[in-house]
C-alpha cells in the first residue's frame, strides 16, 4: 500500500470525475491512475529507478509532476521538484546533493540545464521537448518503447517492492532564505498525517474544486490543498504558474470552493481593471500563510463575508502545523490559529523552558508530519530535531484562549540598543499606511546601537512619500526605538519561489 492507492481508489468509484484540469485538458480519474501506472512502468523498465532512488522534476507546474510523484510512492522512489526559478549552479548542488538518478526537464528549462549532463553522468536527462540532443532522452520514445517493448525482448512485469509507511517519498528544498537550500525529506507517513491536517483545516470534500496557482516545487502548492484533494477525490484545476488574468478567469468560470492566494498575489489582482467585477461566490474559504498577512488583505476577504485561513509551517512540517478554520478565522483574524489535528505545539524560551501565555519564544513543533531529517546534512537535522521537537527557528506566542500568534523569524530579531525589535510589527505598522505598498525592515550593523533599522519600500505609484513624512506619520505608533533609521524606497522586493521577500539580499543591500 502507498499513498498512490487514493489514486486508484477513486479511479474504480467514479473514474469519469474529473481530476486534474490543466489548461484545455481535463483528466479523470480512471486516466490519472492509468497514466500513474504507466509512469511507474517507464521509471522501473526504462530508467532502472529502485526504492529509495531520488527522481527530480525540473518545470513549471503540469500534471505530470502529479504522475512522477505518486508513480516514485508506489516504487518506494523519492520524488525531488526543483525550483524552476534558480540558476543553473543552485540545480547543479540540488543535484549532487540528492545525487538523483534521472532529471526530468521541461522543454522550457532543457537549454539551461544543457551545462549539467557532464557534471552529473550518474543522472539520466530527459526531455518532453521533440527534438534529439545529445545526452538526453526523449520522454515519447522512452514512453513507447517502456510500454510495448519489442517482439524479441517484450517488456518485463513490473515488480513493486514492499512499501510502509516510513518510507520515504518526498525531498523538498528548503526556500533558502536562509542560507542554501537544505533537502527536507518526508516519508509517505508525513505525507498521509498533513493530509489529515489538511482535511481537517478545509473541510475538504469529495465535491470540491481546488484551484493551485502556487508552485508544487514547494510543499505550499503541492501539500497544502493539491495532494489532499485527491485523498477525498475531488479535482484540482492546475496552473503552470500564477497569472493574474488566468486566476481571474479561473475564479470567474471555473467556480473553485477553496485557493491559495498568499499576500504577493494581492498587489496585482487588486491592480487588475478586472478584479473589482471577479465573481468570487463560489469560494468556501481562501487560505494564505508565508509571511505576516497585511490587514488590508485579511479585511479585503473578510468584508466579502470569505473566511480567509492563515496556515504556519514550513517544508520540514509538510507544511500544515498551525491554522485557522472558518468557523474561527472571523474572531482570530490576525493570528495563524490552532494546532493542527495531528501536531502538538511548545513555545519555548532561550533557556529550554515553556513559555507562558503571552510571552514570546521559539516555536517547536511534534507530529508525525515533521520530516526525517536534512538529506545528507546530519549537523543542520541535529540543530533541527531535538527529542522529538521540530525547532522552527520563529518565534511567537500562544494567547489566552489557546491561539497562536506569529512575532518574527528568530533570526530576524533585530537588537538595538539592548531593546529587541521585532520587523513584523514594524511591517505591519507601516504597511497600514496609504501610499505604501509593499514594506520589509531589516537591521543593519551600528557601531554605536549594535544594529539599527533599516526599511525598504515600495511606493504605490504617483506617491511622493518620503523618510521625514513617514517618520512624522510613524509618531507614537510605535516607541521611537523601533523607528526605523534609514528608508530606501525600490521598485521591487526580492522574492524567492513562494513569494515570500528574501530578506538576506535586503540586509546585503542595506
Amino acid at each position: 500500500m502507498s499513498i498512490a492507492n487514493w489514486i486508484e481508489k477513486w479511479a474504480a468509484h467514479c473514474p469519469e470525475k474529473i481530476a486534474i484540469q490543466f489548461e484545455d485538458e481535463k483528466i479523470c480519474y480512471r486516466d490519472f491512475d492509468q497514466k500513474i501506472k504507466d509512469t511507474t512502468v517507464l521509471l522501473q523498465q526504462a530508467l532502472g529507478i529502485k526504492k529509495g532512488d531520488r527522481v527530480a522534476y525540473l518545470g513549471q507546474n503540469h500534471p505530470r509532476m502529479f504522475y512522477l510523484f505518486f508513480a516514485c510512492a508506489r516504487l518506494g522512489a523519492v520524488f525531488v521538484p526543483l525550483n524552476w526559478r534558480l540558476a543553473p549552479s543552485e540545480h547543479l548542488h540540488m543535484l549532487r546533493n540528492c545525487a538523483a538518478s534521472a532529471l526530468f526537464v521541461s522543454v522550457d528549462y532543457q537549454d539551461q540545464c544543457a551545462p549539467l549532463l557532464e557534471k552529473i553522468p550518474h543522472c539520466q536527462f530527459i526531455t518532453d521537448g521533440q527534438q534529439d540532443s545529445p545526452g538526453w532522452q526523449k520522454l515519447s520514445q522512452i514512453s513507447k518503447a517502456s510500454a510495448q517493448g519489442n517482439t524479441l525482448n517484450p517488456a518485463p512485469p513490473l515488480t513493486l517492492p514492499e512499501i510502509d509507511v516510513n518510507t520515504p517519498v518526498l525531498i523538498i528544498f528548503t526556500s533558502g532564505t536562509t542560507g542554501f537550500p537544505k533537502g527536507a525529506l518526508l516519508t509517505q507517513a508525513a505525507l498521509e498525517s498533513n493530509v489529515s491536517n489538511s482535511i481537517h483545516m478545509h473541510d475538504m470534500v469529495f465535491d470540491d474544486i481546488i484551484l493551485t496557482i502556487l508552485p508544487m516545487f514547494h510543499v505550499g502548492g503541492l501539500n497544502i490543498q493539491s495532494t489532499p484533494a485527491f485523498s477525498v477525490g475531488a479535482t484540482v484545476i492546475l496552473h503552470r504558474a500564477f497569472d493574474v488574468d488566468r486566476t481571474i478567469a479561473a475564479l470567474n468560470h471555473d467556480r473553485p470552493t477553496l485557493t491559495i492566494i498568499l499576500p504577493a498575489h494581492m498587489i496585482p489582482l487588486q491592480n487588475n481593471e478586472k478584479w473589482a467585477t471577479v465573481d468570487l461566490s463560489s469560494l468556501r474559504s481562501v487560505t494564505t500563510g508565508s509571511c505576516a498577512i497585511p490587514t488590508d488583505v485579511t479585511a479585503f476577504w473578510h468584508d466579502r463575508n470569505i473566511p480567509l485561513l492563515q496556515v504556519y509551517g514550513s517544508s520540514e512540517t509538510c507544511p500544515i502545523a498551525i491554522h485557522q478554520r472558518a468557523e474561527n478565522a472571523f474572531d482570530t483574524a490576525g493570528s495563524i490559529g490552532f494546532p493542527a489535528k495531528n501536531c502538538t505545539i511548545r513555545i519555548m524560551d532561550h533557556e529550554g523552558q515553556d513559555c507562558p501565555d503571552d510571552q514570546p519564544g521559539e516555536i517547536l513543533i511534534q507530529g508525525p508530519n515533521i520530516m526525517v531529517g536534512y538529506w545528507q546534512d546530519k549537523p543542520a537535522t541535529d540543530k533541527a530535531l531535538k527529542e522529538g521537537w521540530y525547532h522552527t527557528g520563529d518565534i511567537g506566542y500562544r494567547d489566552k484562549h489557546g491561539c497562536y500568534h506569529f512575532v518574527d523569524r528568530k533570526k530576524d530579531l533585530i537588537i538595538s540598543g539592548g531593546e529587541n525589535i521585532y520587523p513584523a510589527e514594524l511591517e505591519t505598522v507601516l504597511g497600514s499606511h496609504a501610499d505604501i505598498q509593499e514594506i520589509a525592515v531589516v537591521g543593519r550593523p551600528d557601531d554605536r546601537w549594535g544594529e539599527v533599522v533599516v526599511a525598504f519600500i515600495v511606493l504605490h505609484a504617483g506617491s511622493s512619500l518620503n523618510s521625514h513624512d513617514i517618520l512624522e506619520w510613524l509618531g507614537d505608533r510605535l516607541g521611537r526605538y523601533k523607528h526605523p533609521r534609514h528608508f530606501h524606497f525600490i521598485d521591487q522586493m526580492p522574492r524567492n519561489g513562494m513569494g515570500k521577500i528574501i530578506k538576506e539580499d535586503l540586509k546585503n543591500m542595506a
